[in-house]
């Protein structure tokens, strides 16, 4: 109850969290579908008005820090993606930017360096492998093999730079061999175009760069898996209460579901966090910027010495 009725505290460092989520050089999107009551009948008095309704997740990487912002309403996740960007300091580099192969989810405003989720295009293959065992397991093996590089990188606490080189001398090799493979099965017909495997690997074709980004760019994820996990906590809500029943009921969910999710992937308890704000709420409204997840306890210090 206490955090309920002082919303708009949460809001203000919610606000300070999209504008540094901005500037941040890797950023994951991903959306999944949501209900809010009043919206949908919003949508059924209008004629030809966008149907849908999302929750965007976005998490952002600054340095070290790693940011969890979600966005309810009609708008795809490259739409947010792109209201999030406007907020971005000028000068920065393009910031990678990793979703899976839908085009809604891409910006359309910004340039970025875009990433494809490899874990999408494996699922494109699981799901027809017990029609095409051989040949499905070929890939899925190369991908596994793949992981096993990055999973090396992340062991040895590899710099980008070094990951990348990594990548390069392990994975590229086995990843051109299968570019060369898939393409040799729809040029020689040995796989049917329309067929399950034949679509699963179009997809993987047709994405082929944004897929393997991480040969090419440092730092360049391999998946979203980030984003994926992050939309979890909007599933669990969609399934628990079943829908929002207001715009600002949604709003105040998002916020929210930001401030606990920016703190577990912190490693800051969310409980606690949430108190201190309530706590010095007008130390809070004054210099939000203190009062982040990651640095909020060296604005406690005062406060508590005082």
């Amino acid at each position: 109850k206490l955090i309920a009725a002082a919303a708009p505290t949460p809001e203000i460092v919610y606000e300070a969290l999209v504008d540094f989520a901005a500037n941040g050089s890797i950023i994951h999107t991903d959306d999944t579908t949501m209900r809010v009551h009043s919206l949908r009948q919003e949508i059924s008095d209008k004629e030809d008005a966008r149907t849908g309704i999302f929750t965007t997740g976005l998490i952002s990487r600054v340095g070290q820090i790693q940011i969890a912002l979600f966005f309810t309403g009609q708008k795809h996740a490259g739409e947010n993606f792109d209201l999030t960007l406007k907020r971005r300091m000028a000068g920065l580099d393009k910031p990678i930017h990793m979703c899976d192969g839908l085009l809604r989810n891409i910006s359309k405003q910004f340039e970025t360096i875009l990433c494809n989720c490899l874990c999408h295009g494996r699922r494109q293959v699981v799901d027809v492998a017990e029609n095409f065992p051989e040949q499905a397991r070929k890939i899925i093996e190369v991908l596994a093999e793949v992981y096993r590089v990055d999973a090396l990188a992340k062991e040895q606490q590899l710099s980008d730079a070094d990951r990348l080189l990594l990548h390069r001398a392990q994975s590229k090799p086995l990843l051109d061999e299968l570019h060369r493979w898939m393409q040799e099965q729809l040029d020689q017909k040995l796989v049917e175009p329309n067929s399950g495997l034949g679509q699963a690997i179009n997809y993987l074709l047709r994405r082929w760069e944004a897929l393997t980004r991480f040969l090419s760019v440092p730092g360049a994820p391999l998946d979203n898996n980030l984003a994926e996990r992050a939309l979890k906590m909007a599933i669990l809500h969609r399934k628990n209460s079943l829908a929002f029943m207001t715009l600002r009921g949604a709003r105040v969910g998002d916020v929210f579901m930001s401030l606990i999710h920016t703190c577990e992937l912190n490693h800051v308890n969310p409980f606690d966090y949430l108190m201190a704000l309530q706590q010095h709420a007008a130390l809070v409204s004054r210099t939000p910027t203190e009062w982040l997840p990651w640095n909020y306890r060296a604005a406690l210090r005062p406060v508590d010495t005082g």
